[in-house]
């Protein structure tokens, strides 16, 4: 790129950069954010489909971030898609789909306005403006709840579950979710329900009937020695940091033998060392002994000696989560070692067969960290059934934290698009414009869940409107009746926080989106627009290559 001084050429960029500028820049961005929430519009709601996703290995799911993270998408605008998801499920754990496709049908909307001479800048505005009174909009039409609503946590977390193929068992998992978080809800002034301190253990085999819910920690793990018993009942657990081994000389050191004799009396008092150790061990009254690191084969020959059911190399995660579960300190010397420190479970077993078993720290009198056994026939079945559950516990942890829920299945956009209309009366300026065209973009939500149920979309809308026009704000579309219900006595539920930061996430992608109006793609530099030099004028830039 170069311009004129005097007729002389000032050369600004390097040669061979690519520049796209004004209409044609947005064009493209705006065209390739759509096809990407266009790749995940299919997947919303209870009859969403599936996709496959095949590379290294074959994912079948119908999961928004998933799906968005395994696409390999080169597109710098599309890839903001990504982050929304990214966001969503870093923040709430579910609504990543929706945010997705909000995102794109905003965009979609903002195109009809630029056609029509609306400045981009006044039509991001105009979003900003809608996405605030959105928010408080939402909080007048949310109910409020206690994290003692059982029932209405439940629902939460089934309707969490819904389109995830986890139906079979959703009444079963629902419960195991909700006993999850309440098991690990801290109250201190304010409750957050930490769910990194809730472990999901999968295993192939059996049905997801055989889910289940512990009260403690279940470790891939098996016992260091094959004589240790399988199972302690009232177990006292101690929860070493160290190898349990003879101390290595850390500093150079020569030991001269000079005789078979001396040879037998180091290795006799290395022997003496460790059993010491061990002794101290069980002198503390532990019976159980799970380690950080390595246990070396005589200290595990003493351990079975002693009864004690001994666990090496366990992950520090998981050590943490084992003190909030049994109540131990984690010792980093067996020196001091007392009872103070020992934890205390019901029960610690193995169970499994074979190669695949695997420890279960139960019966935990006030376990602050539980785990979750997911079972189920194939890989796919298990892999599907932990993302369900993840979005479940987030979902579930979400409306513990805030106590504040609205209805599901399209009932809270068709209100909030209602709202935002008589909102827009209110205003001049073609900001006005902008924010009713945000409430048309709102409806996405339910017209998706209508077609990818089979439904008319033009006949669920007008329906819809209708009820809520008549006061009826939680009414919203029963897709496998085609009927518009009351969504909050039908048990679709969903925790506020998901639907407002799905708008927050979705207007800010819009707008970043809106205001580019210029695309550098220069040799030597990434890609910034997708479009290779040379690439045949008319197509829109990115579209190669993007998927």
């Amino acid at each position: 790129m170069a311009g004129q001084l005097g007729g002389q050429p000032i050369i600004i960029l390097r040669e061979g950069t690519e520049r796209i500028q004004g209409r044609e820049a947005l064009s493209g961005n705006i065209m390739a954010a759509k096809a990407v929430a266009g790749a995940v519009r299919s997947t919303l709601g209870p009859k969403g489909m599936d996709k496959m996703l095949v590379g290294g290995n074959i994912t079948i799911t119908n999961d928004g971030v998933t799906i968005l993270k395994e696409m390999e998408i080169v597109h710098p605008a599309a890839r903001m898609l990504i982050e929304v998801a990214r966001t969503m499920d870093d923040e709430v754990g579910d609504g990543t789909t929706t945010a997705a496709v909000l995102t794109g049908e905003l965009l979609e909307c903002s195109e009809e306005l630029i056609n029509k001479g609306i400045h981009p800048t006044v039509i991001a505005h105009g979003y900003r403006m809608a996405s605030e009174k959105a928010i408080e909009l939402l909080e007048d039409i949310a109910h409020t709840i206690t994290e003692n609503d059982d029932e209405v946590l439940m629902n939460i977390a089934g309707t969490a579950m819904t389109g995830k193929n986890a139906e079979s068992s959703k009444v079963k998992l629902s419960g195991i979710v909700v006993s999850a978080i309440k098991a690990v809800v801290d109250d201190d002034g304010k409750k957050v329900a930490d769910i990194n301190n809730i472990k999901i253990e999968k295993k192939v085999g059996s049905s997801t009937d055989d889910c289940e819910l512990v009260n403690g920690i279940i470790l891939d793990k098996d016992k260091a020695h094959h004589n240790m018993p399988d199972k302690v009942k009232d177990a006292k657990i101690a929860l070493i940091t160290r190898p349990i081994e003879f101390s290595k000389q850390e500093l150079e050191a020569e030991i001269k033998i000079s005789s078979p004799d001396e040879l037998q009396k180091y290795l006799d008092q290395e022997e003496q060392i460790v059993k010491d150790i061990v002794d101290r061990i069980a002198a503390s009254g532990a019976n159980v002994v799970l380690c950080q690191l390595g246990i070396e084969d005589i200290a595990q020959h003493f351990l079975v000696k002693s009864g004690i059911l001994a666990v090496e190399r366990v992950e520090r995660n998981d050590m943490d989560k084992l003190v909030r579960a049994t109540g131990a300190n984690l010792i980093t010397s067996v020196d001091d070692i007392s009872p103070s420190d020992l934890g205390s479970a019901g029960l610690v077993e193995i169970s499994g067969h074979g190669d695949d078993k695997f420890l279960k720290v139960r019966e935990c009198s006030n376990p602050r960290a539980v785990s979750i056994l997911i079972r189920g026939g194939t890989e796919h079945v298990v892999d599907n059934m932990e993302r369900a559950i993840e979005d479940a516990l987030r979902a579930v942890g979400t409306a513990v934290e805030d106590c504040k829920l609205v209805a599901g299945a399209g009932s809270a956009e068709i209100e909030l698009a209602l709202r935002l209309r008589d909102y827009a009366s209110t205003l001049s300026g073609r900001e006005q414009l902008a924010v009713l065209k945000f409430a048309d973009a709102v409806e996405v939500i339910p017209k998706a869940l209508a077609q990818n149920s089979g439904l008319d979309p033009i006949d669920m809308l007008v329906e819809l409107r209708s009820q809520h026009e008549k006061g009826n704000k939680d009414g919203g579309l029963n897709v496998f009746k085609g009927e518009v219900e009351n969504m909050w006595d039908n048990g679709v539920i969903e925790p506020l926080r998901i639907k407002t930061q799905a708008i927050l996430s979705a207007t800010e992608a819009a707008v970043m989106i809106l205001r580019i109006d210029d695309i550098l793609a220069g040799t030597g530099m990434p890609d910034a627009g997708g479009v290779p030099p040379g690439m045949p004028q008319g197509m829109p830039p990115g579209m190669q290559g993007m998927m």
